[in-house]
């Protein structure tokens, strides 16, 4: 299967295309894991985030001006109240997800060599049409991440 080309996203305007108002980048994304302190060894120990916030039931992770959220699966599923006001809903997940980290070029073969040090193995790799390369491996709950360089998407 080819894959072509999309249009520079600057091309056109959401609003244009559903009357919707423009969206900004994407801020949170959340993962749901089976055993939140092996989940933290992964993604602190290979991945080298440092938690901002965390409790018995996640983990947030600062990323360039997004977060990664870990929630300890099962622990999200009813309404949670909170003391300050406002109520966030129930929310969980199961099946193995896809995510994406960036890196810069330059990082590629430093990460190759890292995430083999750490006997992480990289199940795939895509050289795409733009200039941009993915590896890709698994994180101790069978998701799917992502590292990739510049040149994948017309945004990145």
């Amino acid at each position: 299967m080819a894959i072509a080309p999309s249009r520079p996203a600057a091309s056109v305007r959401p609003e244009a295309a559903s009357g919707a108002p423009p969206l900004g980048r994407m801020l949170e994304t959340g993962l749901y894991v089976d055993d939140l302190r092996r989940a933290a060894t992964f993604y602190e120990g290979v991945m080298g985030l440092r938690p901002m916030l965390a409790d018995d039931r996640f983990i947030a992770y600062p990323l360039d001006g997004t977060v990664l959220l870990l929630f300890k699966r099962g622990t999200a599923d009813a309404p949670l109240h909170l003391p300050f006001g406002g109520t966030i809903p129930a929310h969980d997940g199961a099946g193995r997800l896809h995510f994406a980290f960036t890196i810069a070029a330059e990082d590629l073969e430093a990460w190759r060599a890292h995430l083999a040090a750490h006997a992480v193995a990289i199940e795939g790799e895509v050289h795409w049409p733009r200039g941009a390369t993915s590896l890709y491996f698994r994180d101790p709950d069978g998701n799917l991440a992502e590292i990739a360089t510049p040149g994948l998407w017309a945004n990145y």
